[in-house]
């Protein structure tokens, strides 16, 4: 009997033209989105950044979903480096810095892992809606039944979705953040290193097909 694969487990059908297309043929858009320090605004900067994000969301009629990713960052390389110019060091005075700020970089790695956090916002978009299903807040008034998704309904389907992820970096936009689109590559590595963590930490991600960098 043939083991289970991870692929049988996850939602998701394929990833195309950048979108994601789910095994109920529903779609999903990711937009990578930056931060800002909150802290280190003034408080007349704070309160404008609160009641842009307040219209924002008050501005949206599609349900939007924000994901934030911890990942261990690993800084190797980053050691390495330091050691060589440590090493090719001419000045002993630089020389005797470069290994104190090396020493003090790793005993804080050694002492707490260093997180990155990436900031993601998913966009819905369904082919029953492109079919003008009625809605009842947002549950459907009957369940349908899944469609075929042909090259035709699946690009005007990607089309409002696409509308929507702009919608959404616009809003964003206001509040002093900027939002990306993630192509099929972004999504694939995306989703990969998030059920492969120590393979992605020392950065090695698996090499993709040509017909799937697009």
């Amino acid at each position: 009997m043939p083991q289970p694969t991870t692929q049988q487990f996850l939602e998701i059908d394929q990833v195309r033209e950048g979108v994601l297309i789910l095994k109920n043929k529903a779609m999903r858009g990711v937009l990578m989105v930056s931060s800002l320090n909150f802290a280190l605004k003034s408080e007349d900067e704070q309160n404008a950044i609160i009641y842009q994000f307040q219209s924002f969301l008050n501005s949206l009629d599609f349900s939007c979903q924000i994901v934030v990713q911890s990942r261990k960052l690993n800084i190797t390389g980053y050691l390495e480096k330091l050691k060589e110019l440590e090493e090719t060091q001419e000045n002993e005075l630089l020389k005797m810095q470069t290994a104190e700020y090396r020493e003090f970089i790793q005993g804080l790695v050694e002492t707490g892992a260093i997180l990155a956090k990436t900031f993601f916002v998913v966009v819905p978009y369904t082919l029953w809606e492109a079919e003008g299903l009625p809605f009842t807040g947002k549950k459907l008034l009957k369940k349908p039944k899944i469609s075929t998704l042909t090259e035709a309904a699946f690009q005007r389907c990607k089309s409002q979705l696409w509308q929507r992820m702009e919608f959404v970096a616009l809003g964003l936009r206001r509040c002093g953040l900027q939002a990306v689109p993630l192509t099929t590559p972004e999504l694939i590595e995306l989703f990969w290193s998030l059920h492969h963590p120590k393979e992605a930490e020392v950065g090695y991600y698996p090499e993709l097909p040509e017909e799937l960098v697009i």
